[in-house]
């Protein structure tokens, strides 16, 4: 045996799986995947456990329709409160995240299960700011825990993981629609018990990646630096014209479907809650289309033709209101898979472009500002609503926030940074 073997010391290699590139992959980073999606999947239905159950809320509460829209409002400002808080102290940068997620979890549940007191309006939407603040502490945090697992491919796991967070954000308009004549809290029940499914899992079951980022120690300045570049600027501004539109629409398409049910008949998939799951959950396939082509084609390719498709539905979608149904639910559907195919895309590239000790940060400030947008558009879309008499063309004030966004992505694939994404994809 030569001395340079002998030289080599035995070693119990964490990367035992290299890619296509060589770029040594982490082993078990598939499962690691699997559970931090399920738990997502899981605390994310308490996001719109209240709005899916609103027209039962509005008659038992006597709800005005401003009441109505905070108690999906409150969860944005309670989120918004929540990240730019973290960001403030660093703090996804500085908890060991997956106890960061697990104690969040825990209080999203209690605040979720308070409205089966029945509160009254005032109580259950300081509980629903409540449940935001708690999210926050689970959504950014898990972004920054995938990425842990990948560094190639993250386009991709990233796309899973909002996929986790489109299926979660759907999952109240299903539970309506399957326990449909029941009583409401049935749905508060429902999603009260996945969330502390997603409890135990982020405290037991999940753990940091190999390919950590470093911990950071507090640094209250860190929250304005994460800004200062053009290419994360652009990349947040791309994202702000996405969130313009996203939650509105996720927030509405219940009211905008139910309007329309009344005059349609045959319905699509039957009732409004239906066609309303199956819309937003189709954002699944957008998720991991957005990630595959991302990791392919490029960031700012698959973000910008994501929102171009999306604004063209935005604009459309008024013009299938009265039918035929087939063409309502095929709007809806492609709208559904392309408003949110883009998400994970702006993730990634905050994880490829900001300093790596404060990536938590860069994100949580990102996604706070981004939610804040969302409170603005929620209340928006109503009251254009009741301006034009009706929930036909509602949604085409939601077209300037994909256009923006679309321009600035494009933008930054003409810049040198933009190098940095997806391994030189963009």
């Amino acid at each position: 045996m030569s001395a340079s073997r002998e030289r080599q010391p035995p070693t119990r290699c964490r990367w035992k799986v290299f890619d296509v590139t060589g770029t040594m992959a982490a082993e078990g980073r598939w499962k690691a995947l699997a559970l931090i999606c399920v738990g997502v999947v899981g605390v994310l239905t308490t996001w719109f456990s209240a709005t899916a159950i609103v027209p039962e809320l509005i008659v038992t509460w006597s709800l005005s329709t401003s009441q109505a829209a905070w108690l999906t409002n409150a969860v944005q400002l309670g989120f918004v409160l929540g990240a730019v808080g973290a960001s403030l102290v660093n703090l996804p940068d500085i908890v060991r995240m997956n106890r960061l997620m697990a104690a969040s979890s825990a209080v999203a549940a209690l605040a979720n299960a308070s409205l089966l007191l029945q509160p009254g309006p005032e109580l259950a939407i300081a509980a629903r700011f409540v449940t935001g603040i708690a999210l926050a502490g689970v959504y950014p945090p898990a972004l920054k825990l995938m990425a842990t697992w990948f560094v190639k491919g993250r386009g991709l796991a990233l796309g899973f993981l909002i996929g986790a967070l489109t299926l979660g954000s759907s999952m109240p308009h299903l539970f309506r629609a399957v326990t449909d004549g029941l009583d409401w809290r049935v749905v508060v029940m429902l999603t009260t018990a996945t969330t502390l499914v997603g409890t135990l899992l982020f405290a037991f079951a999940v753990r940091e990646g190999p390919h950590a980022f470093g911990r950071a120690t507090f640094d209250p300045r860190q929250s304005l630096k994460v800004f200062t570049s053009r290419g994360l600027f652009l990349t947040n501004l791309g994202y702000f014209g996405h969130m313009w539109e996203l939650y509105a629409m996720w927030a509405w398409i219940l009211a905008f479907a139910s309007a329309a049910e009344a005059g349609l008949e045959p319905f699509p998939f039957g009732s409004a809650s239906m066609l309303s799951f199956i819309v937003v959950a189709s954002g699944v396939v957008g998720c991991l289309l957005g990630g595959w082509l991302s990791d392919r084609i490029g960031r700012c390719l698959t973000t910008a033709g994501m929102m171009a498709v999306s604004g063209v539905c935005a604009a459309l979608i008024g013009f299938a209101f009265t039918g035929p149904g087939w063409l309502l639910a095929l709007i809806g559907i492609v709208w559904g898979i392309s408003i949110i195919g883009d998400s994970a895309q702006f993730s990634a590239a905050v994880t490829e472009l900001a300093d790596r000790n404060f990536v938590g940060t860069a994100l949580a400030l990102q996604l706070g500002i981004g939610f804040a947008l969302t409170a603005a558009t929620i209340w928006l879309v109503p009251v254009v609503a009741d301006w034009l008499g009706g929930w036909n063309w509602a949604f085409l004030v939601l077209i300037p926030g994909p256009v923006v966004g679309a321009l600035a992505m494009m933008r930054l694939r003409a810049l040198p940074e933009s190098a940095r994404l997806a391994g030189g994809a963009r």
